[in-house]
Order: structure tokens, then C-alpha cells, then sequence
């Protein structure tokens, strides 16, 4: 009797295992980014380490800044120098514009004094010419004006750059996350692309696993599975279908399955391969 019991035990749990779906897969973050430069520097100070948990807009490394900040001075300074030059020729434009006002009431009077006979014919032309002077005066003003806010502009745009990119010398984190690897030390020269560190977010962290085309349509989001780590064989950890796959890989006939784990090791590290046993008749509501 008690090995007719064991023998059906036995049957029952091969029975569930065979009502579980396998898939082989690697621990990966659902977020995952490779920190870098936006311009090229040098490396001048490195505040985080492999293994380092950070919050989002933490400061995580600083480049040599000493050029870029006297290229900010030089920027601001153009930017003074050019609204100085924008208020001299705003004050140069009400001068042109007096005179003009005085030429044309001179040159009213002087052609009404000239009707009686009362002034020359020359100090009526001479009138006229002044007036003529006077405009041509303002227009010069008012294109110097267009001219002095134009330089205006791009002094504030060459300052607003220069600032900009003395900004990109504080490289700081997008997310709260966890920093899986560290590339470079303090004194190499970073080029825009150039992975400095890679952070990921602990916010999902999930089986990647591959599994057989033949078991598709069997799956579902929300079913519950278990994850056995290679690093620890003997333990189950609970984990959840968080998406299925949608190309195949056309060598293996295999698509990806993604398991959130619910509950990782100790020490538990990116990339690390797992056994995943999905349970294929739950689904969660």
C-alpha cells in the first residue's frame, strides 16, 4: 500500500510538470541604458561604482569643465557687450529723430519766409538739404537698430549654447536605478557614444527565456511560473508571464517569453541564466 501511494505521488507531480511550460532565458532589466557623453572631454571625476543604487538627477561623473566655462565668460560678455551696443544706437535713433523734427519745422519756416522775401533762396535750399540729411540720418539709425538687435540675438544664442554645453560636463542619472557596470576611470577622454557606465532600473526585473514555438498557444500573460536560477538549483523563486513574444527565431523555431520575478537571490546579477516553468492553466484575473 505505502508504495502504491509513493508511486502515485510520483505520477501526480510528473503529471503537473508535464503541465508545465520550460523556457531557458537570462535575468535581464526592462530598462536598461548605457550612460554616456554628449561632448567630448576628458573624464575629471567619477562619484559612482559598480554596484551603487542612485536616484534619479544624482551626479554621476564630471568632466573637465576650465575651457568651457571660459568660453561661457567669453559668450557672456559678447551678450553685454552687444545689448551696450543695441542701447547706443537706440539713443543715436531719438538724436536722428529730434533732428529730423527740428530740420522739418526749419524747413517750413524758411519756405514761408521765402514766399515774403523775407530769407534768400539759398537759406531756403539749405533748409531743404538738412531736411534731406535728417532722413537720411534716421534710416541709418533704424538700420542700425535691425542691425544691433540682430547681434543681440546671437550673442544670447552663442551664451544660451555655451551654457548648454558647460551643463553636459555634469553627467547625472535619467532614473532611479542601480549601476551593473563601471567602463571608465578619471583622465580618459570621453567621446559622445562612448558608454561611461550602464545603469539599470530596478523597478522590473525579468526572465528573458526561450521557448518552443509548439508550446504558443498554451501561454498567456498572467500566468504564474517559478524560477530556477542556476546558482541555486534547488530553490524555487515566484515569478509572473509579463509578455509574450512577437518575431520567432527562425533557426530555433523559439520566441521569448518575459517572467517578472517577484523575488530575486541575494546575489543575483544581469545576464544570469534561469530555468523558467510557467504554469499554463493560471492566469491572473
Amino acid at each position: 500500500m505505502k508504495h502504491l501511494l509513493i508511486a502515485l505521488l510520483a505520477f501526480k507531480i510528473a503529471a503537473s510538470a508535464a503541465e508545465d511550460v520550460l523556457g531557458t532565458g537570462t535575468l535581464e532589466a526592462r530598462v536598461k541604458t548605457q550612460v554616456s557623453a554628449r561632448i567630448q572631454e576628458r573624464l575629471a571625476e567619477v562619484l559612482v561604482d559598480q554596484g551603487d543604487t542612485v536616484k534619479k538627477g544624482q551626479l554621476l561623473a564630471k568632466l573637465d569643465d576650465a575651457e568651457l566655462r571660459q568660453q561661457v565668460a567669453i559668450a557672456q560678455a559678447s551678450f553685454a557687450a552687444a545689448k551696450q551696443t543695441a542701447q547706443r544706437v537706440e539713443a543715436d535713433l531719438a538724436r536722428s529723430e529730434a533732428v529730423l523734427a527740428q530740420a522739418r519745422l526749419d524747413e517750413k519756416r524758411l519756405k514761408g519766409l521765402l514766399a515774403s522775401s523775407a530769407v534768400s533762396q539759398t537759406d531756403a535750399d539749405k533748409a531743404a538739404e538738412a531736411l534731406k540729411v535728417a532722413e537720411a540720418d534716421l534710416k541709418r539709425s533704424n538700420a542700425a537698430i535691425a542691425e544691433a538687435q540682430g547681434l543681440v540675438l546671437v550673442a544670447e544664442k552663442t551664451m544660451l549654447h555655451r551654457q548648454e554645453q558647460l551643463a553636459f560636463t555634469q553627467i547625472t542619472a535619467p532614473y532611479d536605478g542601480l549601476i551593473i557596470r563601471r567602463d571608465r576611470e578619471p583622465g580618459e577622454m570621453l567621446v559622445p557614444g562612448a558608454t561611461l557606465m550602464e545603469l539599470i532600473s530596478l523597478d522590473e526585473l525579468w526572465i528573458r527565456a526561450w521557448v518552443d514555438e509548439t508550446e504558443m498557444p498554451k501561454l498567456a500573460p498572467g500566468q504564474k511560473a517559478r524560477v530556477v536560477f542556476r546558482s541555486e538549483p534547488q530553490k524555487n523563486y515566484p515569478g509572473t508571464v509579463s509578455r509574450l513574444g512577437r518575431e520567432m527565431d527562425r533557426e530555433t523555431r523559439e520566441f521569448l517569453v518575459d517572467v517578472r520575478v517577484e523575488q530575486l537571490p541575494v546575489n543575483w546579477a544581469v545576464g544570469q541564466r534561469a530555468e523558467v516553468y510557467i504554469q499554463i492553466d493560471t492566469v491572473k484575473p
